[in-house]
């Protein structure tokens, strides 16, 4: 933790990213605010799916030229520039709620949502620039939780101050809402200033990319972009890992969507920051989930949380429907934000890692478009259940069939992940793991050879602790008893990877 914030530019990142989340949802928070206010039932649903499609979007239709730009412009100059487009868009916010333009600000969530697409893919591929792919994963880990510590901080000052100025109205319209609140649109022009401002204290981690031409032609034609997405289905575990933490924020979005119509029709609950509220311990499970991740991934992946996370996550979805308590349902928000959490941070480490450094851009581009294609579908399905005026319990049910098979998914594609994580646990009892040389891991393709200097049983568990790919133990033939298997290795490269293990005191 202390190399991290000794790193210059690091805090000042972190604040980047904590003030554009927290800006980001605090006029989504408004939004669908005052829909829940105006509206209820099916419109409520596919009006709040409306919304968060609206933010989804730009990120599907920029994917090529936001991986592009990430890739040719320094990135700490596009998330400059993204701050500047933020305090535009904010005023004119601010503008629409004074004058109760109600669609604007509706529109605007969109805008918000373009500039968002921009700055996304630059954010994610600082962190390796700024920080190093030995401190990768606990670079990822303090993303996650400031950017969860934001999410959580503007549902519940957004949601508080909104309910503040309208607790004394009879009868809300979505105009009458937003004069009501018109003033809460100055926080987010303080916002983003104060993000420009911090974001002008980014250093320079590379030059500009002068040989980089983007092809319109190409990107008419639809090349470009089964060109980018190639880059990601070539390799294996970049693909496994978006899919991966695409179906994990696909059930959130169909989980935020109907949520509130379930408290509302289920449990009676008719407070907007009683449900923000519920919802929010999602965010500090999540927070709580990342410096955890971070803390047991120290200079390496910790693979091993992945299959853990993922069971955890159905856990808490299986329990949602059947607690009949707001207190009980935050808590099951909790457990699902924890676990996804020990989910997404290492996934997110292994597209970075596995990433070349020359299309990080695109690579983490791709990963946008894919995941927020997967959350628009699932939105648009969750529009689909409440057209046809279908129970939003039913909704509540697919999602853990569904968390399900992505657990059965992860336990069986990566059984040597779980298997790491129960060595882990027996192995802290006597041993802590500190991995040196992490960078001089070669990513994926050539086989690797490592040589050690002495072996013993417990070699392969510390080994396959802390690597990402997968390891194929060898020993001599007459160092093994009888019976036991020796496993077969097609090496070729020598590679500079050293483990030291330390005995706990």
């Amino acid at each position: 933790m202390k190399a991290l914030l000794s790193i210059r530019g690091f805090l000042a990142f972190i604040s980047v990213a904590f003030i554009n989340a927290f800006v980001d949802l605090g006029h989504k928070i408004i939004i669908q605010n005052t829909l829940f206010k105006s509206y209820d039932g099916d419109l409520q649903i596919i009006l709040t799916a409306v919304i968060n499609g609206l933010i989804l979007l730009p990120f599907i239709m920029l994917f090529t030229p936001s991986g592009f730009v990430s890739d040719k412009f320094p990135k700490h100059r596009v998330m400059q520039l993204s701050a500047v487009a933020a305090v535009a868009i904010t005023l004119l916010i601010t503008l629409s709620y004074y004058q109760g333009w109600f669609i604007t600000a509706f529109a605007l969530t969109f805008v918000l949502a373009l500039q968002s697409a921009f700055y996304s893919p630059s954010k994610y591929g600082y962190i390796k620039e700024l920080v190093g792919v030995d401190n990768i994963s606990e670079g990822n880990g303090w993303i996650q939780a400031v950017t969860m510590i934001a999410i959580l901080s503007g549902i519940v000052v957004f949601s508080l101050l909104y309910e503040t100025r309208v607790a004394e109205l009879v009868a809300i319209t979505p105009e009458l809402s937003l004069t009501s609140v018109a003033p809460l649109g100055w926080l987010l022009v303080a916002g983003s200033v104060i993000e420009l401002i911090l974001a002008m204290r980014l250093p320079e981690t590379r030059k500009l990319d002068e040989n980089a031409q983007f092809d319109w032609k190409a990107y008419r034609t639809g090349k470009t972009l089964m060109s980018n997405l190639g880059l990601i289905y070539r390799s294996r575990t970049i693909w496994l890992s978006i899919i991966g933490i695409g179906i994990f924020w696909s059930i959130c979005q169909m989980m935020l969507a109907v949520f509130p119509a379930f408290a509302e029709d289920r449990l009676g609950q008719t407070n907007t920051f009683v449900i923000q509220g519920t919802m929010a311990m999602s965010g500090i499970g999540i927070m709580v989930g990342a410096m955890l991740a971070g803390r047991l991934s120290s200079h390496y992946i910790n693979t091993g949380l992945i299959p853990l996370g993922a069971a955890g996550v159905t856990l808490g979805l299986f329990l949602l429907p059947q607690l009949d308590t707001m207190t009980a349902q935050a808590m099951a928000f909790f457990l699902i934000g924890v676990c996804g959490s020990l989910l997404n941070v290492p996934l997110n480490a292994l597209v970075q890692f596995h990433a070349r450094m020359e299309d990080t851009g695109k690579v983490l581009a791709g990963n946008n478009f894919i995941q927020n294609l997967m959350m628009l579908s699932f939105l648009a399905l969750t529009a689909v259940f409440a057209y046809l005026s279908l129970d939003a319990i039913w909704l509540m049910w697919f999602l853990v069939i569904l968390a399900f098979a992505g657990a059965v998914f992860a336990i069986t594609t990566l059984p040597e992940a779980l298997i790491r994580v129960l060595a882990a646990i027996l192995m802290r009892r006597k041993y802590n793991l500190q991995v040196l040389g992490f960078e001089n891991m070669p990513r994926a393709g050539t086989g690797v050879l490592m040589l050690g200097n002495h072996i013993s049983w417990l070699d392969w568990a510390m080994i396959q602790m802390a690597c990402p790919r997968h390891i194929h133990f060898v020993m001599e033939k007459r160092f093994m008893s009888a019976g036991t298997l020796s496993g077969s290795c097609h090496c070729i490269r020598l590679c500079r990877f050293l483990l030291a293990v330390t005995a706990r005191r």
